[in-house]
């Protein structure tokens, strides 16, 4: 059998076009689950704040299993499809239908006052939605089996364009429409779905649907190449890959950072910098656009200076950067000019670190199959969920901590008081982010020598 390299169709920029779609519509509903549904289910449908918490934890630990499993099995067998499209084709389907009813419960539960019915009902929904949300660990190894190693940092520029689109939707959707329904739930919790919250939902849902059908079917199949380890031989495989193993722990400690950043860049600009709705819009822009910006400029870095170096230089700058939220501390008469240099500093680091794991794991499956034949693209793809998960939750974990701390501020009159922590998460996680400089400098390769052979070609 010819080696994946030598079977590869060319692809183009209309390819690297399609298959960045799908992320338009799962940071859309994935966002929307992640920030508005512990408020949707606590102030919107009265639904106490432990049990809600309960039920959105069982979908994280189902993600973390979930993700690992579809990865492993869509490595196992090669069909008429392909490896990857099936579980596309399946699961896709019921993404979009649990991302429907688990946003609108008033769709099939005739009383919103059963709190137990309603608890169950957002849990096993939820449990559906994180499950069939893995899907997007065979699309994330399709990469691999798709585009050669010189066009994944493109690839991964168009996927993080459309996430972020797709952040913004989200956004203007929950600040703008889903705060409006909140105030009709409170006045009658059991009141008809109004067409404006309703369409949007089920949009989302059929939209996040119809794009992973889109590539399933102009996309090629991937070339066949021959997987001769069994499940459990694969699974030894990864973890005895020394590099692997060091690249997910690379990305776990950084993430500690990243998550205290994405959690509370927004609150901080709210509450430390008081910002009003129109300068909130100001800054929710400047922070899209700069986004975009910045991952064109360090997607152009990668191909210059190479992963490794580019990664080092991001963790550099993040480091030196992020004690700028103790700049909140000092009294002004306006904090939007700041806040504006704020967030495109942010936008700036963000836009580079979310290149990085798309085109990471599908390198290092890449260089797996080098020496051992096989092509693993799945596992490798869905194996690091699990760790990255419970650095994840330590992560959330430790920003709560810090939000909490009991010694309040206020630089001027009209600022109300906050938790000291809401300007201190910046430094602590720059620590990280040294931390994983320092580690990676060290430990990490992200360059292969065979990379060589397509820079040449």
């Amino acid at each position: 059998m010819e080696k994946l390299e030598n079977v590869r169709r060319k692809t183009d920029a209309k390819d690297r076009f399609l298959y960045g779609m799908p992320r338009l519509g799962t940071s859309i509903v994935l966002g929307i689950e992640g920030w508005a549904l512990l408020t949707l289910y606590t102030a919107g449908y009265g639904l106490d704040p432990f049990r809600t918490g309960f039920a959105l934890a069982m979908g994280y630990l189902t993600i973390a299993a979930s993700q690992f499993l579809l990865g492993w099995l869509s490595d196992a067998k090669y069909t008429k499809l392909g490896r990857r499209k099936p579980y596309i084709l399946i699961f896709a389907p019921l993404l979009g239908i649990s991302t429907i009813f688990l946003l609108l419960p008033r769709l099939a539960l005739p009383n919103l006052d059963n709190k137990n019915t309603l608890f169950f009902w957002l849990l096993g929904w939820d449990v559906l939605f994180r499950a069939s949300y893995a899907c997007t660990t065979p699309y994330q190894a399709w990469m691999a089996e798709l585009f050669t190693v010189d066009e994944r940092p493109k690839v991964s520029q168009v996927q993080n364009t459309f996430n972020y689109v797709g952040n913004g939707l989200m956004s203007l959707f929950s600040l703008l429409i889903l705060t409006r329904y909140l105030d009709i739930l409170e006045s009658d919790i059991n009141s008809a779905i109004p067409i404006w919250i309703s369409l949007p939902v089920i949009i989302f849902g059929i939209f996040t649907i119809v794009l992973f059908y889109i590539i399933a079917i102009f996309l090629p199949t991937e070339p066949k190449h021959e997987i001769k380890s069994n499940m459990g031989e694969s699974l030894i495989s990864i973890l005895r890959n020394k590099n692997f193993m060091l690249i997910i722990f690379m990305v776990g400690i950084s993430g500690l950072g990243w998550s205290m950043i994405t959690s509370t860049m927004l609150l901080y600009t709210e509450e430390a910098l008081n910002l009003g709705d129109a300068d909130y819009l100001i800054v929710a822009i400047f922070l899209l656009v700069f986004i975009f910006i910045f991952l064109y400029i360090w997607r152009v870095s990668i191909q210059k200076n190479g992963k490794k170096r580019t990664l080092l230089y991001l963790f550099l700058i993040a480091t030196a950067y992020l004690p700028i939220t103790l700049l909140g501390l000092i009294p002004m008469p306006s904090y939007l000019i700041f806040g504006i240099i704020y967030i495109i500093g942010i936008a700036a680091v963000l836009g580079g670190w979310f290149l990085f794991p798309y085109i990471v794991y599908a390198d290092v499956a890449e260089d797996d199959e080098k020496t051992s034949g096989e092509l693993k693209a799945g596992i490798y793809a869905g194996f690091p969920s699990i760790i990255l998960n419970i650095f994840q939750a330590f992560g959330v974990f430790l920003v709560g901590s810090i939000l909490s701390i009991p010694v309040y501020y206020s630089p001027t009159a009209s600022i109300e008081a906050y938790s000291i922590g809401l300007v201190l998460w910046g430094p602590v996680a720059s620590i990280f982010l040294l931390i994983a400089y320092i580690y990676t400098k060290k430990f990490v390769t992200l360059d292969f020598e065979w990379e060589e052979e397509y820079s040449k070609s």
